[in-house]
């Protein structure tokens, strides 16, 4: 954890330009964006970069087709024209991808009315992806014989685009960004106090305190401006600084569950369930993502129930031609979080506001008189959306920020890539490897690495080792570890597991425990505290959780 102690060294005295609350997606890519243009930057969050909302997604990047239904044309271009910005600016780690909806009884829209839909929706997105196309229920089967189409009256096929690897990874990425032009990042430190001083010598900067959740220390810092980028929290942050806004959140409840894939095909179907709600097969690498429900709820905090999963399970099997039906037993992992929807903070908790059609669109308040910036709402696809909003935003607080326009965001230039390639192939990284039937190791660690990526290819050339997998079935291999352990902040094991990689969505609880590369994991990334972190993890109730998960 050498990373992080550097990091919180430098956190602690500091002053800032910019303090940012909140590791997520909106935080992650507001750090990024700062600190590239100059500005002094200090990013925090009370549990690890993207440990809440924004490693729960439906790993898509998407224009929001459905709310063309609310008429929501100018969100919908904006989201449109933010996702094509980031196909051509993440290539390795975004993918355009099909979508193929299959249409029946309980679909709110006739096959020919969808198609009129997905062809304003593919124009209203300057015509960037592949063109979309009505289908018969002949076509929908010829397609995916997997679905059921003995009730589908037709479909459409139109594409967005999917992130390849792991939400959580995706955000890691703006956070690796911004340390790599000198932001200050520390995961597990809580804001305790934020008061501003507005007397004259202090020049009106925030003192900030901050305590270390892993280890017990304070910190404190000053800044002239704070971000508050905690997401489902954002609300409650800005109740405890005392500033009032104009908007606020509340919380629609999503779950997913991970099983073995169910096609083939890389493409997301999708269907509209009894009550007329999208929900979608994505595909994950080896497995398949079943998602999304929509449930308002009162607080952030959610989980899996036994409804939850047995209303998911009966409608894809319901809508799947399989052998053998979903059952409980296939659930590999869940995934379970709040999205943070915006409406006016004068809304009645009890109106009749249909919250169900709330989009996931962003707002922005800034407060001139307090030097305060407050982020509601938001998604994936947003991120670089607010990132340059925020730049705006934080130029008139009177923070000086470099004007030349650069590029905050966005992999390696293609001619960096092409050479990392060539020589991944004269070492034959380029190749599927035994078992693998996704994507070759080459082009996995350029994916997560960029840059760093050279650095590994040396580490396999001296000890090809290096190059075999942690944890069968993993596809994680050793230099990774090593990687990991040096420079991503790992400070618990589900930090390791559940975000940096996604281990524990595409393994069992069982699979990961038992597994033979767990002590050689743990003892790298925690040194003496390997046996305490991994017995921190692999606690009773994250068993018993598992066991209920998969509970007939």
């Amino acid at each position: 954890m050498a990373l992080r102690d550097s990091n919180l060294t430098k956190l602690d005295g500091g002053t800032f330009d910019v303090i940012i609350v909140g590791g997520g997606i909106n935080g992650a890519s507001s750090a990024a964006a700062l600190a590239a243009h100059g500005a002094s930057v200090a990013l925090v969050d009370r549990g690890d970069f993207a440990g809440f909302t924004s490693m729960e997604s439906s790993n898509l990047v998407w224009g929001g087709f459905k709310y063309l239904e609310n008429y929501e044309f100018k969100l919908v271009r904006h989201l449109c024209v933010s996702r094509n910005k980031l196909i051509r600016s993440y290539p390795a780690n975004l993918r355009e991808i099909r979508f193929l909806a299959a249409l029946d009884e309980h679909s709110p829209y006739k096959p020919w009315f969808a198609g009129m839909g997905s062809t304003a929706y593919w124009a209203i997105g300057d015509f960037f992806t592949r063109p979309p196309a009505v289908l018969s229920a002949k076509g929908v089967k010829d397609r995916e014989p997997v679905i059921n189409t003995s009730d589908v009256e037709g479909g459409i096929e139109y594409s967005d685009a999917y992130i390849v690897d792991n939400d959580s990874r995706f955000v890691f990425s703006f956070v690796r960004a911004a340390l790599n032009v000198g932001a200050v990042c520390a995961n597990y430190v809580e804001v305790t106090s934020a008061q501003r001083n507005k007397s004259e010598g202090s020049r009106g900067l925030w003192n900030v305190e901050m305590r270390d959740t892993h280890s017990g220390e304070n910190y404190f810092a000053r800044a002239r401006v704070v971000i508050n980028a905690t997401g489902p929290f954002v609300d409650d942050f800005n109740k405890e600084v005392k500033v009032s806004t104009k908007h606020k959140i509340v919380y629609s409840k999503g779950i997913h569950l991970i099983v073995p894939r169910l096609t083939n095909n890389e493409r997301v179907l999708a269907f509209f369930d009894d009550t007329e709600r999208l929900f979608y097969v994505i595909p994950m690498g080896p497995r398949s993502v079943i998602g999304t429900t929509d449930e308002r709820v009162d607080e952030p905090y959610t989980h899996v129930t036994t409804q939850d999963r047995d209303f998911l399970l009966d409608q894809i099997n319901k809508r799947l031609d399989m052998h053998d039906p979903l059952t409980p037993q296939d659930i590999i992992a869940a995934r379970c979080g709040v999205r943070p929807l915006v409406v006016e903070a004068s809304d009645d908790e009890d109106s009749e506001t249909d919250w169900t059609a709330l989009s996931r669109k962003h707002s922005m308040e800034v407060s001139a008189q307090n030097s305060f910036i407050s982020i509601f709402g938001g998604k994936l696809t947003d991120c670089v959306n607010i990132g340059n909003e925020v730049l705006a935003a934080v130029r008139k607080l009177g923070v000086a920020l470099d004007r030349t326009g650069k590029t905050w965001y966005g992999e390696p230039k293609k001619a960096t890539r092409d050479e990392f390639f060539r020589q991944a192939r004269l070492m034959g990284l380029n190749k599927l490897r035994k078992g693998r039937a996704f994507e070759t190791l080459a082009t996995r660690l350029w994916r997560r690495y960029g840059l760093r990526a050279f650095a590994m290819l040396e580490a396999i050339r001296d000890d090809p080792s290096m190059a075999d997998d942690v944890i069968e079935g993993a596809d994680y291999v050793r230099v990774e570890l090593h990687y990991a352990a040096q420079t991503e902040m790992i400070t618990k094991l589900d930090d390791f597991l559940r975000r940096r990689s996604k281990i524990a969505l595409v393994l069992g609880y069982d699979e990961i425990k038992n597994a033979d590369g767990m002590q050689e994991a743990c003892e790298l990334l925690f040194g003496e505290q390997a046996q305490e972190r991994f017995d921190e993890y692999f606690t009773e109730k994250r068993e018993a959780e598992f066991r209920a998960l998969r509970q007939p």
